[in-house]
């Protein structure tokens, strides 16, 4: 009987009870003073999990751009004309020294491209497409102006789009610019084609961004990254400045439009580093500075006109700088000034250091290289100086860059 259980084992039991009846009051929803009630529960639960709601939807700026983008077919007539390299996102091999320790993977990347695997010996030939290839586009204009690569269309013969909704349509080749890998086509029977624009304002590392393409023939493809880096020089050409990215891109998406969360365009997607040649998160995407920069010269032209000073230059090491007096090394040093160049006439000699043109630092020999050719030729540009330990300005007329500089 429970007036004969000892009073341990009652106050055992009570206690025991005690949480039961406790329990069961929780359970069943009763709100008593001291108890916290169910429907607070719940409700502290989903404020714990509200941040997981501002994960970014890519959705609604997919579907607002998605219409413009194509894939893009291209036959060659002559298949021997064109390298497997020209079929796909890729660079140059960068002139890295003997032993330099990034060496061995680009050298197999630039073998996994041409369908072999260096690291082997042992070739494998890869399909050949009868003189196809694929990579991407998008329009920037409604009257069917669209934006691609030039390894994409070199030495084409015929260049097809293929729009979101299946569409195929010939294009004409405007112009091309290797030395950017930028190419412009043009779409003719409509004047309201879906458009996309390109960014005002330069990306930042760590924002959002969406690539669509065409990789592998897949078409309409769409990957999510964020940006990775900015200013990449990857040894593919004279004007290097590359945005990084880690949103997913293979073969095919070469061309293809890289989209902030505004739906504009921030970069056009033309390389990758990958041992393997498949995607392993770096990819390079062109700027849309300067793409708007080439393709309004391209769709004035057909080419692209680039200022000119009539330099050679070399870069400012840590012990030319000792050598000459700059505390840090900085600005191109001038090899030679060419004779009867803007340069030259202006008094720059060989062995002075570009520091900054029109105000803007030069940090390195490129930085002129690219500042110089987007200046438009006859206009009047100051620039800075550092000879005998001290700085002086000059300013100089810019001339057009002769063809093959």
């Amino acid at each position: 009987m429970l007036d004969k259980v000892s009073t341990p084992a009652r106050k055992r039991m009570t206690k025991w009870l005690g949480a039961a009846a406790v329990a069961a009051l929780v359970a069943g929803g009763a709100v008593e003073s001291g108890l916290v009630a169910p429907n607070t529960a719940h409700a502290e639960l989903r404020s714990a999990a509200q941040p997981i709601q501002n994960v970014p939807s890519f959705a609604d700026v997919i579907d607002r751009v998605k219409p413009a983008v194509v894939a893009v077919k291209v036959k060659v007539q002559n298949v021997a004309d064109r390298s497997d390299e020209d079929a796909g996102p890729q660079f140059s091999m960068p002139d890295l020294p003997p032993g330099h320790p990034m060496e061995r993977f680009f050298r197999q990347f630039r073998d996994g491209e041409r369908g072999e695997r260096g690291d082997r010996g042992s070739r494998q030939q890869r399909p050949r497409q009868f003189g196809q290839s694929l990579g991407s586009g998008f329009f920037v204009s409604a009257d069917g102006y669209v934006v691609t690569n030039n390894h994409v269309v070199d030495k084409a013969s015929e260049v097809t789009v293929t729009m979101d909704d299946g569409k195929e349509l010939s294009a004409k080749v405007i112009g091309t610019d290797p030395k950017t890998d930028l190419a412009l086509l043009k779409v003719d029977g409509g004047d309201d084609f879906p458009y996309v624009r390109l960014a005002g304002q330069k990306a930042r590392i760590g924002d959002w961004v969406v690539a669509i393409g065409n990789p592998f023939g897949l078409g309409g493809t769409v990957t999510a990254g964020i940006v990775s880096a900015q200013h990449r020089d990857i040894g593919a050409g004279p004007y290097d400045d590359f945005i990084q990215i880690d949103a997913s891109v293979n073969r095919g998406n070469s061309g293809g439009p890289t989209f902030n969360l505004a739906g504009e365009v921030v970069g056009v997607n033309t390389a990758i580093f990958s041992p393997s040649g498949g995607n392993v998160g770096i990819a390079f995407a062109i700027p849309a500075s300067t793409v708007d920069q080439v393709v309004t010269s391209l769709k004035d032209s057909g080419s692209v006109t680039r200022g000119f000073i009539g330099v050679q230059m070399q870069p400012v090491t840590k012990e030319i700088a000792e050598a000459i007096g700059l505390k840090e090394p900085k600005g191109a040093l001038v090899a030679e000034a060419m004779k009867d160049g803007p340069a030259a006439k202006a008094g720059v000699r060989t062995g002075d250091t570009i520091v900054a043109v029109d105000g803007q630092p030069i940090q390195e020999a490129k930085d002129l290289s690219r500042m110089i050719a987007n200046v438009a030729p006859g206009k009047s540009v100051a620039l800075t100086l550092y000879r005998d330990g001290k700085e002086r300005t000059v300013t100089l007329e810019v001339a057009t860059q002769p063809k093959g500089a």
